[in-house]
């Protein structure tokens, strides 16, 4: 099945977060860390709330409903100093992805990177663990552009590869970037993470295919011909 699907692309977009590297799970204290800072709890449906949304309008929301009295670019500076120790030494990649994006290196498929996240924690992970050179380009959550799930983000990346929009793989693990990816008129993957394993039918339905692992995927592209 893999392969035919990718025989039939010409570019694989991936988001960051929770889809090639396991990072989902620091957000939270973090979230709750930062709401405390300046004597508040963490609003019940924040996560909810943010879900999808770039970097930037993340900040602008949190501005806008919670933290007014703290301008955008703070907030994000202050997220990024908090986010960064993980992103550059402790996030791993998602098991098997590597060997996944190997794989689309030698098939000469284009690769893109489309996160809600910035650009200083996007480039620590991909450092970190050996991945820069994997992306044709990357889409950072403070580029000017809608975030998910509208389809902007993923049209701009198409376009930037040069590759049609139909003729593109995306691979997310929530469903506003599932979403995203059907409103760009791409094919679909939902990949399994802990954080929104709750969200695992729900995004099922929605996607073209799903994955608890990338290593469903490579042990198919990846063996040897008989």
């Amino acid at each position: 099945m893999w392969t035919e699907v990718f025989g039939k692309c010409d570019a694989v977009l991936f988001d960051l977060d929770g889809t090639v590297v396991d990072s989902m799970w620091i957000w939270k204290q973090i979230d709750i860390d930062y709401f405390c800072k300046y004597d508040l709890e963490l609003p019940k449906d924040y996560q909810k709330e943010i879900e999808g949304l770039s970097f930037y309008e993340t900040a602008v929301l949190t501005h806008d409903r919670y933290i007014p009295q703290i301008s955008v670019d703070t907030i994000m500076m202050e997220w990024n100093d908090m986010a960064y120790e993980h992103y550059a030494h402790i996030i791993k990649p998602k098991e098997y992805v590597i060997d996944f994006l190997k794989y689309l290196r030698s098939s000469g498929h284009k690769v893109g990177m489309v996160t809600s996240n910035s650009k200083p924690l996007c480039s620590a992970t991909l450092k970190n663990n050996g991945m820069i050179g994997f992306f044709d380009t990357v889409i950072t959550g403070e580029d000017s552009i809608a975030g998910k799930p509208a389809p902007d983000v993923y049209l701009k990346c198409a376009a930037l590869l040069g590759v049609d929009n139909s003729r593109c793989v995306v691979f997310e693990d929530l469903c506003n970037g599932i979403i995203a990816g059907n409103r760009a008129g791409m094919t679909t993957v939902a990949v399994n993470d802990e954080y929104s394993g709750h969200q695992w039918e729900e995004k099922c339905s929605m996607a073209d295919y799903s994955i608890l692992s990338y290593k469903e995927i490579v042990d198919e592209v990846c063996k040897p011909n008989s």
